[in-house]
């Protein structure tokens, strides 16, 4: 293996300082070293990389173009190195770091609100959460955790179903006249929210209700199913979303149904964890929680079905 050009800590640390003060005197003060000892750090750099950092015009220092290249680049590995170090002074030798990844709305809405309970009962064990909107490699983004929608398979993940997510439309009130549409083509006129991770949302939307609309792609897109939340709540057109993802406006009557169609999932939310890491500690303890709280949601959801069903009958 080629050896690494490894310059010392020291010497990014004197290159960085003297760069950012323009001054050997000041970068000395700051890190309590004598200016010929900065002196002789930045000429091993400058040997090291065969390249000169600082010029001298008419008694001023300046960087040269290597050395300004090279300041940004030293800049971003000394506070990466900070943050690091900063990070691991958090832990004690007895806590546990539980890495989690999730796609961004579903964490805010759904994983978020109750992470509180699990952080309480498991004090030992420090939660760090990531987002992405498509689901991560457990292996390969270095997760212990990852919730993802969909059909259940992760390469090289155990994956556990928590539950389905029915798909409703939504818009703000008054967005509409009465907060109704009367027919799907009335629905099909409106500004159609799309959320770019469901290309294919409207579309299935419609054709499951054997209705065909030109306009299934057209309109305002955003990124996430929480931007699309957003867009309807502040009157942009009609957002279609996972009724779960929305429960916290609809509930509030921030947004409301201008249409009665529920779309039955077409997958499932899953959680999911490395194979080879089923049995340590800290993920089993998360799981059962996770699934505990999906339970409780499950129950909820369905008292509010009967209770939805009494009124109507």
């Amino acid at each position: 293996m080629e050896k690494r050009l490894m310059p010392s800590m020291m010497a990014l640390q004197c290159f960085e300082a003297v760069a950012r003060h323009m001054s050997f005197t000041r970068a000395a003060e700051e890190l309590h070293m004598t200016q010929s000892a900065i002196s002789k750090q930045i000429a091993q750099l400058e040997a090291l990389l065969r390249n000169p950092l600082f010029l001298r015009v008419r008694r001023r220092l300046q960087l040269t173009p290597a050395g300004a290249l090279y300041q940004s680049e030293v800049r971003a590995i000394l506070n990466q190195v900070d943050m690091s170090s900063r990070y691991i002074l958090t832990y004690g030798s007895e806590t546990q770091v539980l890495t989690i990844g999730t796609q961004p709305t579903f964490g805010a809405r759904w994983l978020i609100p109750r992470l509180q309970r699990f952080m309480a009962a498991h004090p030992d064990i420090q939660v760090k959460v990531r987002s992405e909107t498509r689901p991560f490699d457990l292996m390969q983004a270095k997760i212990d955790i990852s919730f993802f929608f969909g059909h259940g398979t992760l390469p090289g993940a155990q994956c556990r179903e928590l539950f389905e997510a029915e798909v409703v439309p939504v818009c703000a009130p008054g967005f509409l006249r009465g907060d109704r549409v009367g027919s799907l083509k009335e629905l099909g006129e409106q500004a159609l929210i799309q959320c770019a991770s469901r290309p294919e949302a409207w579309h299935d939307y419609f054709s499951r209700q054997q209705f065909q609309s030109d306009r299934s792609y057209h309109g305002p897109r955003f990124d996430t199913f929480y931007m699309c939340v957003r867009a309807a709540e502040g009157g942009c057109g009609i957002a279609l979303t996972p009724r779960l993802l929305a429960e916290e406006e609809l509930q509030a009557g921030k947004l409301v149904i201008p249409w009665d169609y529920v779309q039955p999932s077409d997958g499932a939310y899953f959680v999911a964890y490395s194979e080879h890491s089923a049995e340590v500690p800290k993920i089993k303890q998360f799981v059962a929680w996770v699934e505990h709280e999906a339970g409780q949601q499950g129950g909820r959801r369905a008292a509010q079905a009967r209770s939805m069903k009494k009124r109507t009958d």
